[in-house]
């Protein structure tokens, strides 16, 4: 069995956000053959044995279904509803390696969310938009963060609270109490800000803290933007956006807000491909 990581949201290796991907069935089946997922346990352990942000799982669905893929993702520590990176890559996985070419449709637990290539080679993501509305800010977020926010948004069954700073600047110098923020979300925690300078090609920047669920800073986080570009285009009155998550790694998202969708665009970049044993 192949087992891929994939740096999604970058053009370049060893930056943007790595994921595992596992196809789970022989290449040589796959124009005909369908599969299955194993047991949970074993997902849960390679993912873990992977050790990056998420591991997705997918296997070929039958003709007629709903999807293309069924398509899973876990983190080393739990089984997540969405994630935009480890679609991405898995995405690009099965554009460079001949099991597509055009669009694929994965059945998630977030719905059928779709991908599509484009003539750039980029990829773009069909997700669900986040729900954003007010929230009574926990009165342990500032402290969690180490600095006080200018507004906090709910983002509904993302499960993130969005906080927003002045300048991108205070974004980039958070320096989070990562146990404490573990306990304020139900997810994490989306620190943005605008861009100090639009020039530098991107409009709003962010960084994202999962402490719960075993991802102290994500590099860059795809499920995010589908809170971020409503959040930016109704500030910044444009629904095409460009937003740089500002983590070590960095990597650079692409957003179009189309209503109760939001388009979201990036590059990916195979770094390792092997063969999984156990």
């Amino acid at each position: 069995m192949r087992l891929r990581i994939v740096d999604a949201f970058t053009d370049r290796p060893f930056s943007g956000n790595p994921a595992g991907v596992v196809l789970l069935e022989p290449s040589e089946g796959a124009a005909t053959g369908t599969g299955r997922f194993p047991d949970d346990t074993w997902l849960g352990l390679v993912a873990r044995e992977v050790n990056h942000p998420e591991t997705a799982f997918a296997h070929r669905l039958p003709p007629g279904e709903d999807a293309d893929w069924a398509l899973r993702w876990f983190t080393p520590t739990t089984e997540v509803d969405m994630c935009g990176h480890a679609t991405l890559a898995t995405a690009h996985v099965l554009r460079t390696t001949g099991l597509i070419d055009g669009p694929v449709r994965f059945r998630t637990r977030s719905g059928v969310l779709t991908a599509a290539p484009n003539p750039d080679g980029t990829l773009t993501l069909d997700f669900p938009t986040a729900q954003l509305g007010p929230v009574t800010a926990p009165e342990d977020l500032n402290a969690a963060l180490g600095a006080e926010p200018l507004s906090v948004l709910d983002t509904g069954q993302l499960g993130d609270l969005l906080a927003e700073f002045a300048d991108e600047a205070a974004v980039r110098a958070l320096a989070p109490d990562l146990r404490a923020l573990a306990l304020v979300s139900e997810r994490g925690v989306i620190a943005t800000a605008p861009a100090q300078d639009p020039s530098a090609g991107h409009d709003f920047v962010s960084r994202c803290f999962f402490p719960r669920f075993g991802i102290d800073e994500d590099p860059v986080t795809g499920s995010a933007h589908t809170a971020l570009a409503p959040f930016w285009s109704a500030r910044l009155g444009r629904t095409e956006l460009t937003g740089r998550q500002v983590s070590p790694r960095s990597g650079v998202v692409h957003t179009r807000l189309m209503g109760d969708r939001t388009l979201l665009t990036g590059s990916a970049v195979t770094v390792i491909d092997g063969e999984l044993l156990a």
